[in-house]
């Protein structure tokens, strides 16, 4: 019996308001935008989406579409490389990363349905439910606002918690530090705090104020300096006690073998890193030098690929993410007791685009 072919691919954006402004240490928004993809064979629907610019759907009409329709729907890793191969003189990070994740999704979401198998059932599942931390705590919020969204993470039962420093480039340490010993009071001595700097510090500064959060007691300090500086990195590793984690920006195996060996954890983003095989690559190498891996945002999306990877620390439950995928898409999964559970009753990853997202079509 021949193999399924994609029929066609169908690409669509939303964006979605934020429900206030919002920052961190080196960007301001107000609204999130998804690229979401469907691809198509006779009977059978995978979805897939990433967190991007409008511009990642042009690169998926222009530049992938045209390499995936028609292709074996089961043939994954060649579907994988001719998107690659495709984009080669428009570069293959970032933008292009973030289209061939949405689609790279789709596809794996569309084999397993094909197959009637839950996605995590298709990758090796070896977890019934991933812990998750709480994730938000941005740098424009006051006390009050700060406090709400701790209440919504111990609602949810998270152990761990993490909010934005690095405020304007880390031209305000001291708000950063008051902030974080704030923090410390709101969230509890039984929570691990843990603490963003989107790479708004220098190493020097990265240093000094590490030092400051090693006595408050932070367990994981994120993003110091820029991910593009390893060797800065490296040096705040050195000095500081509380782990050092990077990885949000990772587009490829590649970039994942540069920053394992300067980092206590791997974060990987599979809306970024080429969705669910470049995932699993680039977690391959974080085993390789004894890492353990942490899943950054787009908490729904990971919960499949998380539950097979044996070394995993976490997954990002980001407070935007939480309520936008719950807007966008129905068979969000539900936190309980500080963990998402593993659909094990539901072919591909479960989820499907929702009939009130249309309001926040955009093209």
């Amino acid at each position: 019996m021949p193999s399924p072919r994609i029929d066609r691919l169908e690409v669509a954006v939303y964006t979605v308001p934020t429900q206030g402004p919002e920052a961190d240490g080196t960007l301001r928004w107000d609204a999130t935008t998804a690229v979401v993809v469907h691809v198509h064979t006779d009977g059978a629907v995978g979805l897939g989406w990433t967190y991007s610019s409008p511009a990642a759907a042009a690169v998926i009409t222009h530049h992938l579409r045209d390499v995936v329709v028609g292709r074996d729907a089961t043939d994954l890793p060649g579907a994988f490389d001719a998107m690659n191969r495709a984009c080669r003189n428009i570069g293959t990070g970032g933008l292009v990363a973030q289209a061939v994740s949405a689609v790279d999704i789709a596809l794996w979401d569309l084999r397993a349905c094909l197959r009637d198998l839950p996605l995590a059932t298709l990758f090796g599942r070896c977890h019934d439910d991933v812990p998750i931390y709480g994730s938000g705590g941005f740098t424009n919020l006051d006390d009050d606002e700060l406090a709400a969204q701790v209440e919504t993470w111990r609602k949810a039962g998270c152990t761990a918690m993490k909010i934005k420093i690095g405020q304007c480039w880390g031209r305000d340490s001291e708000r950063d530090l008051a902030r974080v010993n704030a923090f410390r009071r709101m969230a509890g001595d039984t929570v691990d705090l843990m603490v963003d700097a989107n790479g708004g510090y220098s190493a020097g500064q990265a240093r000094r104020v590490g030092a400051a959060l090693d006595q408050v007691g932070v367990t994981w300090f994120e993003e110091p300096v820029s991910s593009d500086d390893t060797a800065g990195l490296a040096s705040v590793r050195a000095a500081v006690r509380c782990d050092v984690a990077a990885g949000e920006y990772i587009a490829d195996r590649y970039d994942a073998r540069r920053l394992a060996p300067v980092v206590d954890c791997l974060q990987l983003d599979v809306t970024r890193c080429g969705g669910y095989t470049g995932w699993l690559a680039a977690a391959s190498i974080a085993a390789a030098h004894n890492l353990e891996v942490s899943a950054h945002c787009a908490p729904a999306l990971h919960v499949p690929v998380t539950a097979a990877v044996p070394r995993l620390r976490h997954l990002e439950y980001f407070i935007d993410h939480m309520r936008l995928e719950a807007e966008l898409f129905d068979g969000i999964p539900v936190p309980r007791g500080g963990r998402l559970p593993v659909t094990t009753t539901r072919p591909g990853h479960g989820m499907a685009l929702a009939e009130r997202a249309q309001r926040y079509r955009t093209s």
